[in-house]
C-alpha cells in the first residue's frame, strides 16, 4: 500500500488523534504531542482556507487542550459533539449513563488497572495496563449497553467505548462537507484504529482519499507507518500547498 500523495487545494484534510497526529500513550492523559504539530495543522488551515479538521473519540474539550491556542473545526467522541466554523457546539442528546457507569465501575474497583473514562455521553473503558481482562471488559460492556438506551459499542486499541448509536466518525465527516468551508471539497482522513474505518468508508464513497497510519487490516487505500512519518508529510504537503512551483 503506497503513501499518499500531496494534496491539491480543493481538498479537506480530517484528522484522528490518538495513534494518528499522536503516538498512543499508557493513559490519554499521558499523551506528549510534538510541539510541531499545531502549527503544521495551522498552516494547512492556512493554505486550504479552513478545510481541515480533527475528527476523535476524545472529548473536544482536550483536543483543545492539546492543540493550543489553535482552535480548529472539530468532532469529539465519535462524533457526538461537534463544532464547525461558526463556532457552535453541537452534542447529540443522550439518557443517563448513571446506571451504566456503576456497572462498568464495579469492575474497574476489582481491577485496579483498568480505568473508565466518562466523556460528554459516552463511557469508555481503558484496559491498555491489564490486556489479560479484554474478555472481562467486553463482557461489562456488553452488559452495561444493556442499561442505556440508544447506545452502541465500538471495540478500539484496548479499549471498550459505549457512545451513541447515531454518531460516527463517517457521520461526522458527511456533515462538515455538507458545511463551508468543507462544501464541495475532496476528503482526506487520517486515521489508525478500527474506529476510524466508517471514516474512511465515507471518504471513499465520495472519491476521496483514506489514510491508514500504523499497522493493521483497513478499508483505506494508502498507509502512513506512524505519527512521525504523517507528521512529515504535513510538513511537505504544507510546501507543496504554498509553493506549488
Amino acid at each position: 500500500m503506497q503513501e499518499p500523495e500531496f494534496p491539491h487545494p480543493g481538498c479537506a484534510l480530517f484528522f484522528d488523534f490518538d495513534g494518528t497526529l499522536v503516538e498512543i500513550a499508557h493513559s490519554p492523559d499521558a499523551v506528549r504531542l510534538n510541539p510541531a504539530v499545531p502549527e503544521l495543522l495551522a498552516r494547512l488551515q492556512a493554505a486550504l482556507g479552513g478545510a481541515v479538521a480533527v475528527v476523535s473519540g476524545r472529548p473536544m474539550s482536550e483536543i483543545d487542550h492539546h492543540l493550543r491556542p489553535l482552535t480548529l473545526c472539530a468532532a469529539g467522541v465519535h462524533g457526538a459533539e461537534r463544532r464547525g466554523k461558526d463556532g457552535h457546539l453541537r452534542r447529540i442528546a443522550v439518557p443517563g449513563l448513571q446506571d451504566a457507569a456503576a456497572f462498568i465501575d464495579a469492575l474497574c474497583q476489582r481491577h485496579p488497572a483498568l480505568r473508565m473514562e466518562i466523556k460528554p455521553g459516552a463511557i469508555a473503558l481503558h484496559y491498555r495496563q491489564a490486556p489479560e481482562l479484554e474478555d472481562d471488559c467486553l463482557s461489562t460492556m456488553i452488559q452495561a449497553l444493556q442499561r442505556a438506551d440508544g447506545m452502541t459499542l465500538l471495540h478500539g486499541k484496548q479499549v471498550v467505548e459505549m457512545k451513541p448509536r447515531r454518531a460516527g466518525k463517517g457521520v461526522a465527516v458527511r456533515a462538515f462537507l455538507d458545511e463551508m468551508p468543507f462544501l464541495r471539497r475532496q476528503p482526506w482522513f487520517f486515521g489508525d484504529d478500527v474506529t476510524d474505518e466508517s471514516a474512511f468508508e465515507a471518504v471513499l464513497a465520495l472519491r476521496g482519499v483514506a489514510v491508514k497510519v500504523g499497522e493493521g487490516e483497513t478499508l483505506a487505500t494508502h498507509r502512513l507507518a506512524d505519527p512521525a512519518a504523517l507528521h512529515r508529510w504535513m510538513a511537505r504537503a504544507v510546501e507543496r500547498l504554498t509553493h506549488p512551483a
